[in-house]
């Protein structure tokens, strides 16, 4: 890397973050564990939508031991919302690991540290350099962004491998006796200062060594190449209530999209489909209306949902059949609170 900035850089970006950084709750901590809650929270989500979901979830697990030993349905209504299931699973079996095979005592060094569960170069760079401040890199997207601009890298950062050439320029410019700093000043730098549409230039700590700047075009950068085309699928979603008050509902298979979430039963739409469910069920449906007619976008494919509401004159035992009560203490994915939520109001 012939770039000649390196000392301004870092003491520009360091003293700019210590003194410029949001109060986040992750941030008045060097437990190594809280530190990792955070990080996977943070992954695919909005800082903040995660503050409260880090609080709640601290105050019930605050330890390595209480998270280990939750059953999962109760970890999941935990994570309700937050999207991307796996992430919680994935952390769970982490700390299960570092129980079993690290004395309780999350590791300190890469190499043992990428072993656990769910944590990758990223996750285990954050966690090595801002709770052990080991000058380990952390790239993620707006990392990528950042330096991509700053060292003017042309590479396509949607390929994987190019994620390569970025960790290496980490590994280069960090700042040996500041780590922590240096790479949460990355991240936040991303956040605030250097995003991905109209960049602040004129209030960036480091525009003076940002090559991209002096060559007058930095929002040209990064060169990301578009993603697969989205899939779409329509669905017709069936609340069915019984003469007693409960509620048919269904649970999602453990391995998949939001793997072991409960859900109002969901067919793919089509001309007899709801018939052909109300009689592969038995319901005798009384009355039938229509509830809300929305879209939920994942990172891969949109659902397009069509929600009913279904009194059942009287039905058969077929299905799980649930009270309210029993329902709110089910973890269920967005979609499915949405329709809850319009359901109740």
């Amino acid at each position: 890397m012939n770039y000649p900035y390196v000392t301004e850089f870092r003491q520009s970006l360091v003293e700019w973050f210590n003194v410029e950084k949001r109060d986040l709750p992750w941030r008045h901590t060097k437990d190594p564990y809280k530190i990792w809650v955070s990080e996977v929270m943070l992954q695919q989500t909005r800082v903040d939508t995660v503050i409260p979901y880090y609080n709640r979830f601290i105050e019930s697990f605050p330890t390595l031991e209480l998270l280990a030993e939750a059953p999962q349905e109760y970890l999941l209504k935990h994570w309700e919302g937050l999207g991307y299931y796996s992430r919680a699973r994935n952390l769970q079996a982490g700390v299960r690991e570092v129980l079993e095979n690290y004395g309780g005592i999350v590791p300190n060094n890469r190499h043992e540290i990428s072993t656990l569960k769910g944590v990758g170069p990223y996750t285990a760079g954050a966690i090595l350099s801002i709770a052990y401040d080991k000058p380990e890199h952390a790239v993620d997207g707006n990392v990528m962004r950042v330096l991509s601009r700053v060292l003017n890298i042309h590479e396509d950062i949607a390929i994987p491998k190019t994620k390569k050439i970025f960790e290496a320029a980490v590994e280069e410019l960090i700042d040996p006796e500041n780590a922590s700093s240096f790479n949460q000043g990355l991240m936040e730098l991303g956040a605030l200062i250097c995003t991905p549409i109209s960049p602040k230039c004129l209030l960036c700590p480091v525009r003076e060594y940002c090559i991209a700047f002096n060559e007058g075009e930095p929002e040209k950068l990064p060169v990301k190449s578009k993603k697969v085309k989205m899939k779409h699928l329509t669905y017709d979603v069936l609340v069915c209530e019984d003469q007693n008050g409960r509620i048919l509902m269904e649970q999602r298979p453990a391995e998949g999209l939001l793997a072991n979430l409960w859900q109002f039963p969901m067919i793919e739409h089509g001309k007899d489909s709801i018939d052909t469910f109300k009689i592969e069920h038995s319901l005798d449906v009384q009355s039938q209306t229509d509830l809300l007619t929305f879209k939920h976008v994942f990172s891969h494919l949109t659902w397009h949902l069509n929600s009913y509401f279904m009194i059942c004159c009287h039905s058969t035992e077929k299905g799980v059949w649930l009270t309210r009560e029993q329902i709110k203490q089910l973890p269920m994915p967005v979609p499915m609170l949405k329709i809850w939520r319009e359901m109740e109001n």
